[in-house]
Formats: structure tokens, sequence, C-alpha cells
């Protein structure tokens, strides 16, 4: 059996569990939720089983809590296949008024609320999982912790290992935990798997509505043609039209891209809306993203050597798989990320902001000093520009990269960190 790696979602869990009866691993399939749950749990009900989810329908109308009945915390896999366990576990939860009863995980996102009786709030915490960072697949040295940062400590010069073609192995990859135990000629196959997957069933099954393999197909394109980049559904559909489709509407891209957000497989990037002092505009466009970036490369057929021979197309993904990384460390560091950009043009690609109100700016570029100068810029002058008589100042401000030897502190105070060395 191929050895588990620790996922920094391993520690939250551990954490949430203390506090409530029930903790629910939400996101996309094949990231690994449930071989995490049951690194803690003592007992699993698998619903993801077609023989279990049968006579698990029948019980759950006749004796509901014997379904649940199983040493603590108990695991219900694929919970949102037989969505009235939901009320089960937290009637249940009620009942027993103790934290660390169960761990549900799911793959699409809460049901309607006319399909559940309570929303379960009090009785659940949430956890949001995706595809691994390269700190947790092994590929970052972590010589580099956000967490310090925040903190105030530096660091010492750290040396990067992964070069151009390695980042672009990664990408095209993607952090698919399977991925990352099998050999590298092989591993590449997950992601158009997954995007196959997605595509020809889970898009039907989401909700109940029949959709278009075809259309599924042509939106993932066009996302990937447009990823890390604030277009409008408007784009898109006009990208749609010109590649694949006849006949589309506005609407029916919206569809679309509902659906693939219930599925996890989409997650755009919100825009940050900072105090700040001068009387520009903030955009409130959304960046567009994938959960992981194979998804993108896999809907182009793009392998590593694709990127490496577009430099630009190249950049926009490796800023997809930044923010998935980004996203993973936030949530150890009670934090979202969010994108800025406003009326002048002045943009930071990310900001890591956390619950306590401290936050970083975090521009990313695949390498070149000129790009990390420019990086560099961008933030000072945001930075500038941020009143802070009403919110703090940044904690620290760095540009991420691809390529590099080192990470380093520059002389203006902005960081040079090289994804290979970065860590929660």
């Amino acid at each position: 059996m191929a050895k588990y790696k620790q996922r920094i979602s391993d520690r939250i869990l551990k954490h949430k569990v203390l506090g409530k009866g029930a903790v629910l691993i939400e996101g996309p399939k094949w990231c690994g939720k449930t071989t995490t749950a049951k690194q803690l749990a003592k007992s699993v009900l698998d619903l993801g089983d077609s023989s279990v989810l049968k006579q698990s329908a029948q019980l759950i109308e006749l004796s509901p809590k014997t379904l649940l009945e199983g040493k603590t915390p108990r695991l219900i896999d694929e919970w949102q296949a037989l969505p009235l366990i939901w009320d089960s576990i937290r009637s249940e939860v009620d009942k027993r008024g103790e934290p660390s009863q169960f761990i549900l995980t799911g793959s699409s996102v809460l049901p309607e609320a006319d399909e559940t009786i309570h929303s379960g709030t009090g009785r659940f915490a949430y956890i949001k999982m995706r595809p691994m960072s390269l700190y947790e697949s092994g590929e970052s040295n972590g010589t580099v912790s956000l967490t310090d940062l925040f903190e105030g400590k530096s660091f010492n010069t750290q040396s990067n290992e992964l070069t151009i073609d390695d980042i672009a192995y990664l990408t095209c990859r993607g952090g698919w935990p399977w991925a990352t135990l099998i050999p590298k000629e092989v591993a590449l196959d997950q992601a158009f798997d997954y995007v196959d997957s997605v595509v020809n069933r889970d898009i039907q099954r989401v909700d109940g509505v029949k959709r278009n393999p075809e259309r599924a197909k042509s939106l993932l394109r066009s996302y990937a043609r447009n990823i890390s980049q604030p277009i409008p559904y408007s784009t898109i559909r006009k990208d749609m039209l010109a590649n694949d489709s006849s006949t589309l509407d506005e609407d029916t891209v919206a569809d679309y891209v509902k659906a693939l957000r219930k599925l996890y497989v989409i997650e755009d990037l919100a825009a940050w809306n900072p105090n700040i002092r001068s009387k520009a505009a903030i955009r409130t466009s959304d960046t567009r993203h994938f959960v992981d970036p194979s998804i993108g490369t896999a809907s182009l057929g793009l392998g590593p050597q694709n990127l490496i021979n577009d430099l630009k197309s190249f950049g926009f993904f490796f800023e997809d798989m930044v923010v998935r990384d980004l996203r993973v460390y936030a949530e150890a560091l009670d934090g979202k990320l969010y994108h800025y950009k406003d009326s002048t043009g002045l943009e930071c690609d990310t900001v890591l902001h956390r619950r306590n109100g401290s936050y970083a700016l975090l521009e990313v570029k695949l390498g070149g000093e000129v790009n990390i100068n420019e990086g560099a810029a961008n933030m000072l002058k945001l930075a500038a520009n941020i009143d802070t008589d009403k919110m703090p100042a940044p904690s620290f401000m760095a540009v991420i990269i691809g390529v590099g030897k080192y990470a380093f502190r520059r002389n203006d105070g902005v960081y040079v960190i090289p994804i290979g060395c970065l860590k929660d």
C-alpha cells in the first residue's frame, strides 16, 4: 500500500473535530477527502458503494439511527448520495451532546435548502479540501514559511531545486494525490481522466439536469483559454461560439458554470476591497480559476512541452497553480485569497487576507528579472495607496516565482520566493 502523505487538512480536521459534533469535508473528487478522513475516523459508512447506498436508503426510512452506530468519529463518506442522512446526523449530534461524533465527506455542494430540514448551524464545522499543494506532495522543500512571514520572521537566502521543466510537468500533473504516487509517464493521464469523468458523468448527476458533454468540454476549454483573467461570461460565450457551439446564450453558460462550481471544478478568485487613499474605482470582477491547473491543461490537450513552447500561456497556468497552493496554505492560516484591480490599471494577482485582519500582497510571475521588478513595483504602489488610518499595512509583500535559483529579500523589502520553497 502506498504511504499516506500528510496533508495540511489533517491538522485542520483534528482541530475542528474537537469543537463540533460533526465536520463536513468538501472538495472535488479525487482530492483525498476520504483518505484524509480515514486517518482519524474509527468507523465508516461508505455511501459511495452502490450496495451500501441501496441498503442505507431503505434503512434511513425505517431506522436511521442504525446507520450512525459505530465507533466515533464515524465517517459518512459521500453523504450527499443520501441527503436525508444530514438531518439524522444533526439530530443525533443534539442527542449525544458531545464533539467528535461524525466526519462527512462530499464531492458536490450541499443540497438545496428544501432537501434538508436544518442547515446544521452550530452542529457542523466545515473544511474545504483541494488537490495537494507542492509542499504536501513533496515537490516544495518548504524552506520559506508564510506563517513565519506573517509573524515578522524573515529568512536567510534559500535554494530552489525546481527547474522550468519541473514546473511545467507539475502544472500538467496537478495535485491529485494518486498522481503523486505513480510513475511520471502515467501520472499525466490522471487529469485527462478527471476531465472525461466530469463532462461525461458528473455534470449530468450533480443536480439532475441533463447537460451536453460537448458543451461542457467547450466551456472547460474556454475557461482554460482565459485562465487567471477577470473576464465576464459574455467573453466566455463568444469564445465558445467561435470554437464549438452554434447556438448558446449567456444563461446557459452561467448554468454550466454553476454546475461545475457545485462539483468544485471551478473556483474563481473574488476581488479584494481595501480602504485606499485614491479615488480609483475598485474592479469587482472575479478572475477565472480551476481548483487545479491540470484541469485547464487537460481540457486543451496540453502537455509540459506545450507550456514551455508558449511561455505566455504557461504564465497564466502557473498562476492558476500558485492560486491553488496559496488557497491550501490560506486554510491553515485562517485566511482567504483574493485579487485586486482598480480603474487605474493597478493590480495585485493575489492577496492573502486573514481573519485577524492581517494580509499579504503576493504577485505571481513565472520568472525573469523584468517581470519580478514589475510585480514588486505594483505591490509597492498598492501598499503606498492603502489608507493605514483605516486598516493595517501589509504584513509583507512577495513575488511568487516558478523559475529562479533562490528565495531572498530584496533591498526594497519585497521577497522573491520560488513556489518550490513555499509552505504554509
